[in-house]
């Protein structure tokens, strides 16, 4: 569990008591907050009230009380429209937050240069993120991985120097991160989703865009650049001094990594590098495992993984269930 420190001392309302919200009030307790948990479902608020926690209808309290408002990411922030919590502490001048927000502040305050990882997009999200872990752990490194793949972030131990956290964030979780700074920032894609949520496909690539945008200025901007959102991100990123990492599944680039006959490729300067093969490795089949697998060995190269450790973890990535899975 990661303690959360940077509300000791207050007192903090919690709605949404799933896995990450039940982990996020074990976490601020742990830190010395006093948590006041709601949820519209009776058997969670029974839940969390055995686990020791106050719990109440936040639809009576006096929301004044409260330095922030941790929200589930199932409640809309926006659109359709706000969740009747987020009114409530927005006319309280209440902040509204996750729990991915939370993390990223402990991690400012105690280890601020511990290898951070965050991966999105549309589609390949949670193979990325899996296969990123995998390639960190085949390299040695003390791996933590959660976030939208299942495991909740404040479950996870805390950040420390040589241990790498590597998080899966929806769109949802973006919204509520704003001081988001990976040290390595992924966006593998956009395609027309979760328009229920955000109102527009121009909304939703924007949140997208947050998470690669917010890298940390020494860190790392991965972004796959086979559509047109992703491409106009990338620009605006590299624009803004940011080091940006393009990758491609459907052309050769000047720079960046592409894969072309199965293979992945580093160029720069007009002169390209073989990076990795991925024909015949099983989990990874597919244009769209390709571009999985050239993020993530991207996301390897910029954490300084050297190429055969790469090519190691690529073969002896098992996949996820039920993806591309052999019966």
């Amino acid at each position: 569990m990661i303690p959360v420190t940077s509300f000791a001392g207050k007192t903090v309302a919690v709605f949404g008591l799933g896995g990450s919200g039940l982990a996020s009030c074990h976490a601020l307790k742990a830190g010395g907050a006093e948590v006041i948990a709601g949820d519209d479902g009776a058997e969670r608020l029974a839940e969390a009230a055995k686990a020791g926690f106050v719990t109440a209808d936040l639809r009576t309290v006096n929301w004044s009380r409260f330095a922030a408002l941790i929200l589930t990411p199932g409640a809309p922030l926006t659109h359709p429209a706000p969740h009747w919590s987020v009114l409530a502490a927005r006319s309280a001048g209440v902040e509204v937050i996750g729990d991915i927000e939370l993390f990223c502040r402990e991690r400012k305050r105690h280890a601020p240069d511990a290898p951070f990882v965050a991966i999105t997009g549309t589609n390949g999200k949670s193979t990325t993120t899996a296969l990123i872990a995998h390639l960190m752990r085949v390299a040695g490194y003390d791996t933590q991985m959660g976030g939208n793949i299942g495991t909740a972030i404040l479950s996870l131990e805390p950040p420390r120097k040589g241990r790498v956290h590597v998080i899966e964030m929806s769109s949802y979780q973006i919204d509520l991160t704003p001081s988001l700074d990976p040290t390595v920032g992924i966006l593998i894609n956009v395609s027309e989703d979760h328009i229920d949520r955000h109102g527009t496909l121009e909304h939703y690539a924007a949140v997208k865009e947050r998470l690669v945008a917010g890298v940390q200025s020494q860190g790392t901007a991965i972004i796959g650049v086979d559509d047109i959102w992703c491409r106009a991100a990338a620009d605006r990123i590299e624009q803004a001094g940011k080091r940006v990492v393009r990758v491609s599944v459907k052309n050769p680039l000047p720079d960046g990594l592409f894969v072309d006959h199965e293979t992945i490729w580093r160029a720069s300067g007009g002169a390209r590098s073989e990076i990795a093969r991925i024909g015949g490795i099983g989990s990874l089949r597919g244009l769209h495992n390709a571009q999985n697998a050239a993020c993530a060995s991207a996301c390897a190269l910029a954490l300084g993984v050297p190429g055969e450790v790469l090519q190691k973890g690529l073969r002896s990535f098992p996949g996820l269930a039920h993806r591309m899975e052999q019966v």
